[in-house]
Parts: structure tokens; C-alpha cells; sequence
């Protein structure tokens, strides 16, 4: 792996200025409506508009990492490992459900391979950067060892500064890898200090026995490996994805180039509170698309401070939540340049304006 400077990233990210925050408020306070009256919409622009300093979005992207997991072999999943290849295939092709709603949404999707346990032929719209296929099963020792983790975020690191390049201007994280429930359920009991039944769901909707082989694979890489939540690092290391290392370096590098970054549901969130957990600041730049039927997904959006966009039942992944909240952004946005202000609009203002 070539020489690779995390602190170096984490040093580049800046808290989101407050005072420019205010500002933007108070330009649609003024705006010919009732002060508060748009809601979260008036979070939404407020917080793209601060991050990115600009008030339209010129393209938007999504990335859905792929990689495969050792721990499957552990039962704890309803669909064999063949369908993560087969579902990266459907991607590029165009055929599935994040394909759909990120057209909906006017965003592209790049697939990345970050470890799937086959090798691709050159597919338009797959970016090759395995790190190894598949990972360790984590109830028998590490997910990975630390190099790999480290070339994993700095894959993610290294798109959002190619996105910043490519003038896009807000981006989407996606997942695809059978088992990856499992690695995210671990993740948020070590950083959410909760036990593995307190977040460990029915991911792809196993039945109460693979739930409960599910609860004991997470508890038996927990105990085995003995993450340790003061160092990040350590966690993906021990019993992270390298999907999820990409998501959490792709949240990291959006933070390092002031790119705002919608995410998606549980294994999408795991990767953010990697990178939140690497640096507070992280935080001020990521919009979450939805909250996920996942039990243990509410816990992770607390502990990095952010409430939903969205809630509609998803549990599918891929980026689907994120695109739809895509729309929302855009939808702030307009409202921002559209709307007069009661001076403008030859309106009388209320007693609050």
C-alpha cells in the first residue's frame, strides 16, 4: 500500500462556521412565510449551504461499496455469499432498486469493489479497489489486519477527493455484501457500549434461529477480539468490512473537502460513526437519509448526533434511503433561491419577523 497519512485527513477537517449557519437562518427567517414554517427544510438548506457554500447542487453521486464477509459462515445470514457478485452485476446493469431511485434523484452511482470474494471483469461503472476477497470470519480472530484497514479508508478517502475534482458537489454512500449486518451490529455495540441483542436484527429477514446464531456470532467477535472503542482503528480492524472502512473513509474525505454526504441505513451508518468516532467534527457534514427498521441503527444516529430524514420501513441498503433524501436536499435548496422575502414580495411581515 503506498504511504498513507491518516492524520494528515482528519487535520484538514474544519467545524462547519456557525456564524455562516446563522446567516443563512436568518435569510430565511426573512423569507415571506411564517419563521419555521419549512421545518427540517430550512435544517436541510442551512446546513448544504454552510458546508458547501453553494446554494444548487451540480451533479450528485453515489457510491455503493461492495465487499464479502468471513463471518457467513457462521449462519447469519437468509442468502448464500454468490448473491453479493450477482447484485454488483445488477448494479452496473442498472436494474436495481438503487438504480431506480438514484435516476429518480438525477444521481450517478459508481459501484465499488472493495472485497468481494471473486474477480470482475472490466464493467463500465465498477471501480476495482478489493483489498482482499472478502474478509476474516471475526468469530475466529480479526475481520483484517490493520493495513487493510487503513487502505480501506483510504480508498473512501481518496474518491471524495475525486469527486471534489469532478465538480460533484453532493455525494451518497451505499453498501452491498451478504452478512454485513453482522459486522455493523458489532461496530454499534462497541462504540454504543450495548449488548449484540440490543443491535443485531434480522438484516436481509432471517428467521428467530439465525437471529439468534446472528446474536452469537456478534457476542463471540466481540469477546474473541476485544475491540477496543477508544481507537477506532482498532474497531474496524477487529471486526469491521471493507465496504464499511470505505464508507467511513468516503465520510471522512467528504469532511476533509466540504462535501456534503447523505448516508444510508445500518451498514452506511457504521462507516459514519467510524469516521465520527475518528473525528467529532465528521459529524457537521453528514445528512442522514433515513432511520432503518435495524434496531440497533437509532443508537448509532444518536451517538453521531443526527435525526433521520426520512423513516418509510427501508432495510434494503444500497444507497436506496440516501437517494431518496437527495430529493429533500434539492427541495430545500429551491425553496432557499425561489422564495421572496415579505420585502420583496410587498407582504406584510408578522410580529416575529
Amino acid at each position: 500500500m503506498p504511504n498513507f497519512d491518516l492524520q494528515a485527513t482528519l487535520d484538514r477537517i474544519q467545524p462547519v462556521s456557525a456564524q455562516r449557519l446563522s446567516e443563512i437562518q436568518a435569510r430565511i427567517d426573512r423569507q415571506a412565510k411564517p419563521v419555521g414554517s419549512l421545518g427540517r427544510l430550512e435544517e436541510f438548506a442551512r446546513r448544504y449551504v454552510a458546508i458547501s457554500g453553494r446554494e444548487d447542487i451540480r451533479a450528485k453521486r453515489v457510491y455503493t461499496f461492495a465487499g464479502d464477509h468471513g463471518v457467513v459462515a457462521e449462519g447469519v445470514s437468509a442468502f448464500p455469499q454468490e448473491v453479493t457478485p450477482q447484485m454488483v452485476y445488477n448494479f452496473v446493469d442498472g436494474g436495481a432498486s438503487i438504480n431506480a431511485l438514484a435516476r429518480h434523484a438525477g444521481a450517478e452511482v459508481l459501484v465499488v469493489d472493495m472485497g468481494v470474494a471473486c474477480e470482475f471483469d472490466e464493467l463500465p461503472g465498477l471501480l476495482r479497489r478489493k483489498v482482499a476477497k472478502g474478509t476474516a470470519n471475526f468469530t475466529r480472530g480479526p475481520a483484517m489486519t490493520g493495513e487493510q484497514a487503513l487502505q480501506s479508508l483510504q480508498t473512501g478517502i481518496e474518491l471524495a477527493a475525486q469527486a471534489k475534482k469532478e465538480q460533484i458537489d453532493l455525494l451518497g454512500t451505499g453498501d452491498m455484501g451478504i452478512g454485513n449486518t453482522t459486522p455493523s451490529a458489532a461496530i454499534a455495540a462497541s462504540f454504543c457500549d450495548l449488548l449484540p441483542a440490543q443491535v443485531t436484527h434480522r438484516g436481509t429477514g432471517i428467521d428467530d434461529e439465525t437471529l439468534q446464531r446472528k446474536i452469537s456470532a456478534v457476542a463471540a467477535g466481540l469477546m474473541i477480539n476485544k475491540p477496543d472503542p477508544s481507537d477506532p482503528l482498532d474497531v474496524l480492524t477487529k471486526v469491521g468490512g471493507f465496504e464499511i472502512g470505505g464508507i467511513a473513509g468516503l465520510v471522512l474525505g467528504c469532511a476533509a473537502e466540504g462535501i456534503p454526504v447523505v448516508i444510508d441505513g445500518f451498514i452506511s451508518t457504521a462507516g459514519a460513526l467510524l469516521a465520527s468516532e475518528l473525528h467529532p467534527n465528521v459529524r457537521d457534514y453528514i445528512f442522514a437519509g433515513h432511520q432503518s427498521v435495524e434496531i440497533g441503527h437509532q443508537h448509532m444516529l444518536a451517538r453521531i448526533g443526527q435525526q433521520p430524514m426520512l423513516d418509510l420501513g427501508l432495510r434494503l441498503g444500497e444507497g436506496t434511503g440516501g437517494a431518496l433524501a437527495m430529493t429533500l436536499l434539492e427541495a430545500s435548496l429551491q425553496v432557499l433561491r425561489e422564495v421572496l422575502t415579505f420585502a420583496e414580495a410587498g407582504v406584510s411581515a408578522g410580529e416575529d419577523q
